[in-house]
């Protein structure tokens, strides 16, 4: 996407070099940063300097194609894979590149090794792209079905970043709202907040800005009122994890604005590639880990004093805090998913079919 007249993925590989956009500082700095060791690219993840499913499977791919660089071997990949598998629990995607990429690796000889793991993280990464793209054509024609029938601006609600900095490029939930401006549709997007670490108010506001689409940042909390005010037209977020069952794992938070949308009868759409689908999960509620991070996400905002981005405490002291980053929206709640192969209804059956699992 474009930032600031030039055209960016959220990650990159040049010559075996492999370069992110540290989300940590965004929007307050636009920083490039070079992941050189099997650390960097754990921290990377651990940290959020790279978030959003997709691109975390994509970075740990290239996480082990680097591991192989000073040491093709067996134990190498082996372990590298295990130290990138521990970084984050709950998105699928992570052990899904980590699975594809030790699998095919580990048939070939150690010499062959490096360069096959570059192409095949490479290969995962435009996937990913092309993958998200077709999302957003798919789900860009249900916005357009709206507009065709109201005939004014179409407000659609968003829940954390699933934009193009938590994909390769386009995203998941921002790719129909892109693809919806290029057709010239009159589009406003609500972005929650998404407390703690604020990635709709920090993340998708900026993406949106940067693409010059109105968008209005709300807390958390106003969706359902927005719902019964009949100012909501749909509702487009991501996914973390989806089960075979259509039980969705996103960020904390989703799970109420499902609920506010069935009870208000504003459609809710989940958009995500089916490299995000675990196909060992029957049922999502229940089954999936959910990570807790640390407290201090939630006790401590960064805020811009003066010239700089500082750290600050937003309620007393040492207060007990719980974190949990995901919840599970059971399938029920789920008007449909949208995938690079279509919109399908969010249950065993259709998925199988649709996703030809």
């Amino acid at each position: 996407m474009i930032v600031d007249g030039k055209n960016y993925k959220s990650i990159w590989c040049l010559k075996k070099k492999v370069f992110i956009i540290d989300q940590t500082k965004l929007p307050f700095q636009f920083k490039i940063i070079e992941l050189k060791t099997l650390d960097d690219y754990c921290d990377a993840i651990f940290n959020m300097q790279v978030r959003g499913a997709p691109l975390i499977g994509v970075t740990a791919a290239f996480g082990i194609a680097n591991s192989t660089k000073n040491d093709p071997s067996d134990e190498s990949i082996i372990f590298s894979y295990k130290k990138l598998l521990s970084t984050r629990p709950t998105a699928v995607n992570l052990q899904w590149a980590l699975d594809k990429m030790k699998g095919e690796l580990l048939k070939v000889k150690p010499s062959d090794r490096t360069d096959l793991a570059y192409n095949l993280a490479d290969k995962i990464s435009k996937n990913d792209v092309s993958a998200c793209e077709s999302i957003g054509n798919h789900g860009a024609k249900l916005i357009e079905s709206i507009f065709k029938k109201e005939k004014r601006v179409i407000n659609i609600l968003t829940h954390c970043n699933a934009g193009w900095l938590a994909a390769v490029n386009w995203g998941t939930a921002l790719a129909p709202i892109y693809k919806a401006k290029r057709k010239k549709i009159p589009i406003h997007v609500w972005v929650d907040e998404t407390r703690p670490r604020n990635q709709g108010a920090l993340l998708t506001a900026w993406e949106l800005k940067k693409e010059k689409i109105p968008y209005t940042i709300i807390v958390d909390n106003a969706g359902g009122h927005l719902m019964q005010e009949k100012k909501v037209d749909l509702c487009i977020v991501g996914s973390d994890r989806t089960a075979l069952n259509g039980d969705v794992c996103n960020k904390i938070g989703t799970y109420l604005k499902a609920l506010s949308a069935y009870d208000n009868s504003v459609p809710f759409y989940v958009a995500l590639p089916s490299s995000t689908i675990d196909r060992s999960l029957k049922k999502g509620l229940g089954n999936i880990k959910i990570e807790e991070r640390n407290g201090d996400e939630l006790s401590f905002v960064n805020a811009i004093m003066g010239n700089k981005v500082k750290k600050n405490l937003i309620f007393f002291k040492n207060a007990n805090v719980s974190n949990p980053a995901f919840d599970v929206t059971p399938a029920k709640f789920i008007t449909r998913l949208i995938t690079e192969f279509g919109i399908c209804k969010a249950n065993t059956s259709e998925i199988l079919k649709h996703i030809k699992l």
